[in-house]
């Protein structure tokens, strides 16, 4: 059981997937939250009940953080991108491996663990994938879809939004092709579907679907 002060793990999960619904600009409708978390509908309407109840969030239209929510929501999104990073940097876990670890040390972490891995890590302000950490000195940037940018074009990746990281196999794609935060290359060409052929520089030519090209931001 949680002790004082402390909320249980399916709570924070929830409250988790909503901040991150949120701060990718989706709205925040249960259907979308038991895609996300891969539960019945019925379990969320349950849990969405619960979650009020606990002063956590509203369900006025639509679902939002209370003060309260927000706050433990931050919380665990703080852990969880900490815990990428030192899996990647220190441990040198692929991008997929560290956000399925992430998931789980995110509930375990303590203050003090945390407050040590963000030191060590030198106060990192992104996760490996670009999104900020809550927290810390994230400054926001001015960003656009990849999409957004005609062949010709150059382009820097800087951020790898939460919804490409819960597309089965997308993650490993993006690492293996060196889409990464910090990369730079030049869109190449564009076909009619919306897929577009990139030259990341010094990686090569690759391939990216419409979904992702839409959804990864760069500068």
């Amino acid at each position: 059981m949680p002790a004082a002060g402390e909320h249980h793990p399916a709570f924070e999960e929830y409250c988790e997937c909503i901040f991150e619904l949120a701060e990718d600009d989706l709205d925040v409708i249960q259907a979308r939250i038991a895609d996300r978390l891969q539960v019945s509908r019925p379990a969320v309407s349950e849990m969405i009940r619960r979650l009020e109840g606990e002063g956590l969030i509203t369900n006025e239209g639509k679902i939002s953080l209370t003060p309260k929510g927000l706050e433990l929501a931050q919380q665990v999104v703080r852990r969880h991108r900490l815990a990428e990073r030192f899996l990647t940097d220190v441990l040198q876990l692929s991008w997929a491996e560290a956000h399925h670890e992430a998931g789980k040390w995110e509930h375990v972490i303590s203050e003090n663990v945390e407050v040590a891995m963000n030191r060590l890590l030198g106060d990192p302000t992104t996760c490996p994938h670009g999104n900020p950490i809550p927290g810390s000195d994230y400054v926001e940037l001015d960003l656009s879809p990849l999409s957004d940018h005609p062949v010709g074009e150059r382009f820097t990746v800087k951020r790898i939004p939460e919804e490409l990281e819960f597309t089965p196999g997308l993650l490993e794609f993006l690492e293996q092709s060196s889409l990464r935060p910090g990369s730079c290359g030049v869109v190449t060409a564009a076909s009619p579907d919306g897929t577009l052929t990139v030259d990341i520089d010094g990686q090569g030519v690759v391939g990216v679907g419409s979904f992702a090209s839409e959804r990864i931001l760069v500068s």
